[in-house]
């Protein structure tokens, strides 16, 4: 059968059943399961898991997955997910800073999983979950996903290398779309609160200083990454994000609001370079302002949570 075919129409009628391979099946990966376990049409589909632990397994068997033992870090473990799926949604990251080789701007795991896919039938959709610092630094702009990517940070220039292979993907044939994504949170995800940092005292940027910050919520983002999945158009690109327009400064001082602690120390940004690690530093330096009408449109996404105030709120 031609790689580019949909696999489910050379299947006998017992095997069309829809099988979705979910590749970094971290905190929105099982938000995602959860979803299909209790959603509509809930086990009418067949989920797969990989996973590079095999401490894992039965845990995400437990969630309603069927786990995949692999490691997107060797090539040879991933020639089992060929036409195995019928989608895929991506999900893992890339290497980090430390990485050896020149992964410290490319991404080898998504090249090696779009390799491994095209050794036999090609699924017939592919998300990858990026994120929206491939626009690097836009000077408050609102920003479309027409915008040309200009990524500040080798992170970022990163992703955008995992885009093109996806994009690579997609001209064989699979409806490949990619999720630029901002700052997730969610009060029952790790870390997923401005609350530790409050209680640190952590500085923000003065009013002049400050720069637009985006979010989304962490189960908007799961049925966000189910959405383009089933509906994504072929070679697009979404901002999913929430329709807050707000600065770095004013989110934490709502945060703290609405915690009952005291609002962040403001300092220039002088002041910030010698305060702050570089890491908080580099999310510092860019503003910029997510466009989210083409995923509410072409998604046809109802957020759950349209503002940061009505997702730490609940």
């Amino acid at each position: 059968m031609p790689s580019n075919q949909n696999p489910l129409g050379a299947l006998p009628a017992r095997f069309r059943r829809e099988r979705l391979l979910i590749v970094g099946c971290g905190d929105v990966g099982q938000r995602v399961l959860r979803n299909l376990q209790t959603g509509p049409g809930a086990g009418r589909m067949q989920v797969l898991a990989l996973t590079s632990s095999a401490g894992r397994v039965a845990g995400l068997r437990a969630q309603g997955a069927r786990p995949l033992v692999g490691n997107l870090d060797d090539a040879g473990t991933l020639r089992r997910l060929s036409g195995l799926a019928t989608r895929v949604l991506h999900l893992a990251p890339p290497p980090g800073e430390g990485a050896g080789g020149d992964a410290w701007w490319r991404d080898p795991r998504t090249v090696a999983l779009t390799r491994a896919l095209r050794l036999r039938s090609l699924p017939v959709s592919l998300a990858y979950a990026s994120t929206s610092g491939v626009y690097g630094d836009c000077q408050g702009a609102l920003v479309p996903e027409t915008r040309t990517v200009a990524p500040g940070t080798p992170r970022a220039q990163r992703r955008v290398n995992a885009e093109r292979a996806v994009r690579h993907l997609g001209r064989a044939g699979v409806r490949a779309t990619m999720l630029r994504i901002p700052g997730i949170y969610a009060p029952d995800r790790e870390g997923g609160t401005p609350e530790a940092r409050l209680r640190r005292g952590t500085p923000v940027l003065a009013a002049e200083d400050d720069v637009f910050t985006n979010h989304i919520h962490a189960d908007d983002l799961a049925r966000a990454c189910m959405a383009a999945v089933w509906k994504g158009r072929p070679q697009r690109a979404y901002n999913v994000s929430d329709s807050t327009q707000m600065k770095m400064g004013d989110y934490f001082d709502l945060a703290a609001d609405l915690y009952g602690l005291p609002r962040p120390p403001r300092v220039p940004r002088s002041a910030a370079q010698e305060q702050l690690s570089l890491m908080l530093l580099s999310f510092m330096s860019e503003s910029r302002r997510l466009d989210n009408q083409r995923m509410l449109r072409e998604l046809g996404l109802r957020l759950r949570y349209p503002s940061v105030a009505e997702g730490l709120r609940a």
